[in-house]
């Protein structure tokens, strides 16, 4: 299979990266480093979450951020709602491109621990989800399964389960009048590898070949890249990556574990296959570096370290 020419990387560490963060960031700091993100010309960036700070208290300046970055015109700028609440929370603000997103969990444990509800009383509080988009005129674009590959306290997801959750999930939105278009697989945990991978995508993109797939990958064991790699053999031209390697859940079971995948070395291994991003590497490398000195301590990027290989072939003029 052929690469695709181009694909559409979406910043999450500005939310994902600041949601597990033990070290204390300054709400100045967090705006900081979204403005700086503007400059690298990403299609998308996420950048806070309107959750509980009761349950995420990280995230308890949601309103401040949202009030104190400034938005780049080329840039689309996505936040994180768990119910209806956070919808309502993050649409007040005035400064979001909502995304009309209906997710379930695979994991039934990590469901409760992640959003108090089980899965069945996930499907039962998405109609009153999708009403509230349907109120502020957010049309129901895309369908996600997290730990759609493996749980810490469950084990392995059955792909079939999977399948079944997006079929269901398609469901409640076409009974509501809506087709979304994306499917979002999420490795939340890190469990998988690149057959598992390339075994659930496939399946996917046999069930709903019209669909957009979106992977979400974690890099807790060492898999993120080379799970990325299979989905872009495979067509998959929308990734969800960040800074640095920012991020992990909380209430994921893997105490000091990596996050996701390095937004720089996703970037990276794509320009080096010839597929464009739109992103600016050199920049990108810059906030890398940057966001370390906020954090007081190293990432896991590669190549923030290793630099870019672009430098290194320029031809001195003569």
């Amino acid at each position: 299979m052929a690469f695709p020419k181009k694909v559409v990387i979406r910043e999450v560490g500005p939310r994902e990266g600041m949601q597990i963060e033990k070290t204390a960031v300054s709400t100045e700091d967090k705006i900081r480093l979204v403005d700086l993100l503007s400059e690298c010309n990403f299609p998308v960036i996420e950048v806070t979450s309107f959750v509980s700070p009761k349950w995420v208290p990280q995230m308890a300046d949601a309103e401040l951020i949202a009030k104190g970055f400034k938005r780049n015109p080329g840039t689309e700028y996505q936040c994180i709602y768990l119910n209806s609440k956070g919808i309502e929370r993050a649409q007040a603000t005035g400064k979001f491109d909502l995304e009309g997103v209906i997710s379930i969990i695979a994991s039934e444990t990590f469901s409760k621990k992640n959003t108090n509800r089980s899965i069945e009383e996930t499907f039962d509080e998405m109609d009153e989800r999708i009403a509230v988009l349907r109120k502020f005129d957010v049309p129901v674009s895309t369908v996600a399964v997290m730990t759609a590959f493996g749980c810490n306290y469950e084990g392995h997801v059955d792909p079939e389960h999977v399948v079944q959750l997006i079929s269901r999930t398609f469901e409640k939105a076409n009974a509501h009048g809506f087709n979304p278009d994306r499917i979002l697989l999420g490795d939340t945990v890190g469990w998988a590898n690149p057959v598992s991978t390339e075994y659930l995508v496939g399946e996917v993109q046999k069930r709903w070949p019209d669909k957009t797939i979106i992977l979400h990958l974690h890099d807790t064991r060492g898999m993120g890249l080379a799970n990325a790699y299979v989905g872009l053999k495979m067509g998959v031209t929308h990734f969800d990556s960040s800074v640095g390697g920012l991020g992990g859940c909380p209430f994921g079971g893997s105490k000091g574990a990596a996050g996701n995948i390095a937004t720089e070395d996703l970037v990276h291994m794509c320009h080096e296959l010839g597929i464009e991003t739109g992103i600016d590497l050199d920049k990108l490398i810059e906030v890398t570096l940057e966001a370390e000195r906020i954090l007081g301590r190293d990432l896991p990027s590669k190549v923030a370290k290793g630099g870019s290989l672009a430098s290194y072939r320029q031809v001195p003029s003569r």
